[in-house]
């Protein structure tokens, strides 16, 4: 086992329909080994969406990071389809996404201000959901790569900046204003 820390890339590929969202993937995401040094992140994701050959991605964007075990786990959200295809017909295997799954799951372990959290698989997904969001609102790329169908879907997904982690006031995330950003 090495003694230094690895870096890894997890990607959550979502495709969207006139339904709605789906993790293509199924359950969960797809996570590379350690990136080799003549490499790099960004590279690693294009492989592994190469390699589940879900086509060309719309949109791959870096939403998080967390330690895990002996690793430093980069997230990215893959934007990788939409059209009036269903997602279910190309790709059998695909889970729906509701905004309601974190209310359903309960909130995430409670840790003290100073301690890292330990966000559950669910927190992740749906943190890089509010973030892309939070892209349509703030980055222009974002806006032109995400179709009307997207934008509908994700609207549902409101960039939550803080509260997730709240278990003593049990009160609600605080929210962006819903308002585009020219």
């Amino acid at each position: 086992m090495s003694p230094n820390t690895e870096v890894r890339v997890e990607v959550w590929p979502v495709a969207a329909d006139g339904v709605g969202l789906w993790l293509i993937s199924g359950q969960d995401a797809w996570r590379s080994d350690a990136i080799r040094q003549d490499s790099d992140p960004h590279s690693e994701v294009e492989a592994l969406l190469g390699e589940h050959r879900t086509g060309e991605a719309k949109l791959l964007h870096s939403t998080s990071w967390r330690a895990d075990d002996t690793a430093v786990i980069l997230t990215y959200v893959a934007v990788v389809g939409d059209s009036d295809e269903l997602a279910l017909d190309r790709w059998p295997q695909a889970a729906p996404i509701s905004p309601e799954l974190p209310d359903a799951v309960g909130k995430p372990i409670e840790v003290k201000a100073t301690e890292a959290p330990f966000p559950r698989y669910i927190d992740v997904l749906m943190h890089g959901l509010r973030h892309l969001q939070f892209l349509l609102q703030t980055d222009s790329s974002a806006r032109e790569a995400l179709s009307d169908v997207w934008r509908g879907h994700l609207a549902a997904f409101r960039p939550a900046l803080a509260g997730m982690y709240d278990h003593k006031h049990g009160e609600s995330p605080i929210v962006l204003p819903d308002a585009s950003i020219p």
